[in-house]
């Protein structure tokens, strides 16, 4: 039996490694995989084919320079990696690349891909609560349509049952990562901040009924761990994502602990499932409606306060850090509502920025000993 060290190791080794892990699953299937660009898509339709979706989040490059040709300074670090990335043919093997067009910055990439593999994109039905039926029937319809591309560029035909089953092998990874995040949010001395990150950042290049096996075996590790003394602060972040790691070094260096995170990299992406439909493209269609807290998901009832105040008091939290991705409008535009919010409900808060191209954290370090001093 493997210990919580050697299962997080191999977690660790898929998330730092993601070309080899969609190597070796090609070496074990014979089948390729998809580009998955952030925010949100139905994986399920991808892993329904048998190709291994492949999560697209950048990475710490230092050196930008070809991305700028293309995007304007002012875009996010995430768009600007991607775009370096796939200028350097990183993403060259990929058999499709599928966009979302959420934000303004990845409408301009999906119109400014210059990679081999061939691109997907579909529109998300933006007015979600006011019209609920039409908007599920809209985006079961831009389902229908990227099924249908991606059946002819991987020449393939994707089945109602196997939809239905990897809607159900999602289902089951999205329940053990939430276990898993509860877990360690109830021992938080025992998981490093980096080890959780990596944890679920695996489960972007890991077919996903590999990640729920491994998962599901580290989760019972934990369950029966003694604890482990903490004395630090438990906060609830939320953002895009909270790399590079470095961040979360220093997160760690002021007895900071994350017992819940409202990322788009992590817990938005299983905070809650794909609801049972005899038609599974429908099925899919009602979970993009029905998912709220993100700013990048358009609600004009403004639900993400609640969602992070609540989690405050779920999980004892002594505050939240809002982890401001550089340059993202949506989730700018969102943060003064989110400071009446928590100011109303009296919940301790603090921003930070987050940039990819970051080589000095020094102000991060600065705001975080300061919120820690003042907590």
């Amino acid at each position: 039996m493997s210990t919580i060290k050697e299962l997080i190791a191999q977690f660790r080794e898929v998330a730092d490694n993601p070309k080899k892990a969609m190597d070796d699953y090609k070496k074990e299937t014979g089948k390729g995989a998809v580009g998955i660009m952030p925010v949100y898509c139905p994986e399920e339709i991808v892993h329904a084919a048998g190709y291994l979706p492949m999560g697209m989040w950048g990475a710490q490059k230092k050196n930008i320079s070809k991305a700028r040709s293309f995007l304007p300074p002012f875009a996010c670090s995430v768009m600007q990696s991607v775009m370096e990335l796939q200028l350097d043919g990183v993403y060259d093997e990929l058999d499709a690349v599928i966009f979302s067009v959420p934000c303004d910055t990845l409408k301009c990439m999906s119109q400014k891909w210059k990679g081999k593999a061939p691109q997907i994109v579909f529109t998300h039905p933006q007015n979600r609560k006011m019209a609920m039926s039409a908007a599920n029937v809209f985006a079961r319809e831009e389902y229908a349509i990227l099924k249908q591309k991606l059946e002819d560029i991987l020449d393939v035909r994707i089945s109602v049952k196997a939809l239905k089953n990897s809607i159900a092998v999602y289902n089951e990874n999205r329940a053990a990562c939430r276990e898993f995040s509860d877990l360690v949010a109830e021992n938080p001395g025992l998981i490093s901040l980096k080890d959780r990150h990596a944890v679920i950042k695996a489960r972007w290049f890991m077919e996903k009924s590999r990640h729920t096996a491994m998962l599901k075996e580290l989760n019972d590790l934990i369950r029966s761990a003694d604890k482990v003394p903490f004395s630090g602060k438990r906060v609830v972040v939320s953002g895009i994502l909270l790399e590079p790691d470095e961040v979360l070094d220093i997160f760690e260096e002021f007895g900071f602990a994350i017992v819940a995170d409202d990322l788009a990299q992590e817990t938005r992406n299983f905070r809650q499932d794909v609801p049972e439909d005899a038609d599974p493209l429908m099925a899919l269609a009602k979970a993009w409606t029905a998912f709220d807290g993100c700013s990048l998901a358009t609600d004009a009832d403004k639900p993400k306060g609640d969602i992070l105040i609540n989690a405050v008091k779920k999980y004892n939290a002594d505050a939240v850090i809002v982890c401001m991705m550089k340059f993202c409008d949506p989730e700018e535009f969102d943060y003064p509502i989110l400071l009446q919010q928590f100011a109303a409900a009296g919940v301790k808060n603090l921003q930070i920025e987050i940039d990819q191209e970051t080589t000095s954290f020094e102000q991060v370090r600065t705001r975080l000993q300061t919120f820690s001093e003042v907590l």
